[in-house]
C-alpha cells in the first residue's frame, strides 16, 4: 500500500494524529529533501528523495514491495503527486492524508472564500498562463523568482493595477507576506522571495466576458474572424476541457485564443504564414493567457511530422482543426484530414467562389454539415439607417469516422 502524507511549514508538529502516526511506522519514506527535512527523529524510515526524472521516482514506489510512504507539501491531491500517483497505480494502491493546503492558508489571510479563488499552478506552465482579465486568483510558484516574472508579464498585458499578495512558508514560523502591485513589482520586484511562496493575485481592470470577445480586443490587419462568425464557428467546433485545436490560416489567432477561452485547459497550435501576423497572434493570446503556440505555414509546419501512437510528432495530434485561411493551398485539406484523428471534427470558413467549390466537393465525398452565414449591419444611410451587407461565409463542418 502506498500511503501519501501531506505536511505543512509547520513540520510535524501540524499533523494530525494519524499522519504522524501513518510516518512513525513507516519503513520508507519518498519526498523532497524539503519536505524530508521537516521529519523529526520520532520518523526513523529510510528517507529517499526523488531522482530525477521524477518520473522515475513515482515507478519505484510504484513497483516497492510492502507498504511505502510518500511525503508532501500541503494536500497532495491539489497539483499534487497523490493525484499522479493516483493515477499511475490506482486508488485502491494510494492512501491520502491530505494536510491543509496552501490554497485554504492564503484565502484565509486574505479573506478570500476559496470557492470564488481559481488556482493556477505555474509547476509547468509559463508566468503567462496565469493571465485573466479580472477576478482573482492563487498562483503557485516553482520558486523565489516567478513573482517578479508575473507581476512584468501581468502589467505587459495591461494589468498593472493588479494587486499582488506573496505569501512564503505559509502555516510556518518564518511566514511572511508582502503586497505591491503588478507595476510597481514589474519595475522593483520584492527580494529574497522564499522559493516555497504562493501568490494572490485580484486582477485589475476586471474585464470578464463569458462570451465571445468583440472585435476590438485583438489586434489584427483586417485578417480576423469577425465577433458574430466566432460564435457560430465555436458552436461548430465544440470545444470540450483539455483539448487541442489547430488553427489554420489563424490571422490574428482569434479563434485559437476563443478555443483556449472556452473551456479549462483547451490550447491550440495555430499555424500561419505571414511573420508580422505570426507576432500579432503571439501578442493576442498573451494578453488573455491563451496557451497558443504559434507555428509557420501549413501545410508545411506540418508536413514533415510523423503519425505515431503518442501523436504526431513535433506537433501534438488536434482534437478539431479550423482552417480560416489558405483553403485552396494544394494538399492543405488533404493534410488535416490525414492528421485528425477519428472522432475529432474539422471546420472550415470561407468567403472565395473558389474556397467554396473544393468546400463542395469535399461536402459531396465526407458529408458533414454545409452552412452559409449572411449578416448585415445597421448603418446611416443620409438621415435614416440601412442595412450593409457584410460578405457571406459558407462554412463547412465535418467529423472524421
Amino acid at each position: 500500500m502506498i500511503f501519501v502524507v501531506g505536511i505543512g511549514a509547520d513540520g510535524m508538529a501540524g499533523l494530525a494524529p494519524a499522519s504522524r502516526a501513518e510516518l512513525r511506522r513507516a519503513t520508507v519514506v519518498y519526498g523532497s529533501k524539503r519536505q524530508l527535512d521537516l521529519l523529526d527523529d520520532s520518523v526513523t524510515a529510510e528517507r529517499r528523495e526523488w531522482g530525477k526524472p521524477f518520473l522515475d521516482g513515482l515507478y519505484a514506489v510504484r513497483d516497492f514491495a510492502g507498504d511505502v510512504h510518500v511525503v508532501a507539501s500541503g494536500d497532495p491531491m491539489l497539483h499534487g503527486v497523490g493525484a499522479s500517483l493516483i493515477s499511475l497505480c490506482g486508488a485502491d494502491r494510494v492512501t491520502v492524508l491530505p494536510h491543509v493546503s496552501s490554497v485554504t492558508l492564503a484565502c484565509a489571510r486574505l479573506g478570500w472564500s476559496v470557492q470564488d479563488t481559481e488556482v493556477i499552478s505555474l509547476m509547468t506552465a509559463r508566468a503567462r498562463a496565469a493571465v485573466r482579465r479580472g477576478g482573482q486568483a492563487v498562483v503557485l510558484c516553482r520558486d523565489g523568482s516567478e513573482p517578479a516574472e508575473l507581476a512584468t508579464v501581468l502589467a505587459g498585458a495591461g494589468l498593472g493595477d493588479s494587486r499582488m499578495t506573496v505569501l512564503e512558508q505559509l502555516g510556518g514560523p518564518a511566514e511572511r507576506r508582502r503586497d505591491g502591485t503588478a507595476q510597481d513589482w514589474s519595475v522593483a520586484p520584492p527580494a529574497g522571495v522564499d522559493n516555497l511562496n504562493v501568490v494572490a493575485v485580484h486582477y485589475l481592470p476586471d474585464e470578464r466576458l463569458l462570451s465571445v470577445l468583440p472585435d476590438d480586443a485583438f489586434a489584427h490587419d483586417g485578417q480576423l474572424t469577425k465577433q458574430s462568425m466566432r460564435a457560430v464557428t465555436l458552436a461548430a467546433l465544440a470545444p470540450r476541457p483539455g483539448e487541442l485545436l489547430w488553427d489554420v490560416g489563424a490571422g490574428s489567432g482569434s479563434i485559437a485564443i476563443e478555443w483556449c477561452r472556452s473551456g479549462s485547459g483547451c490550447t491550440a497550435v495555430a499555424f500561419e504564414r505571414d511573420e508580422q501576423r505570426r507576432s500579432r497572434i503571439a501578442t493576442n493570446a498573451a494578453r488573455f493567457g491563451a496557451d497558443v503556440e504559434v507555428r509557420g505555414a501549413a501545410p508545411e509546419a506540418f508536413a514533415d511530422a510523423e503519425l505515431t501512437e503518442g501523436g504526431v510528432t513535433g506537433v501534438q495530434t488536434p482534437s478539431a482543426i479550423f482552417i480560416g485561411g489558405g483553403l485552396t493551398t494544394p494538399g492543405l485539406l488533404d493534410a488535416c484530414l490525414q492528421r485528425l484523428p477519428s472522432g475529432g471534427s474539422l471546420v472550415a470558413n470561407t468567403v472565395t467562389a473558389e474556397s467554396e467549390a473544393l468546400l463542395l466537393q469535399y461536402y459531396s465525398k465526407l458529408g458533414g454539415q454545409l452552412r452559409r452565414f449572411q449578416h448585415y449591419r445597421g448603418e446611416a444611410v443620409g438621415g435614416f439607417t440601412g442595412w450593409r451587407p457584410a460578405m457571406p461565409v459558407t462554412q463547412w463542418a465535418v467529423r472524421k469516422p
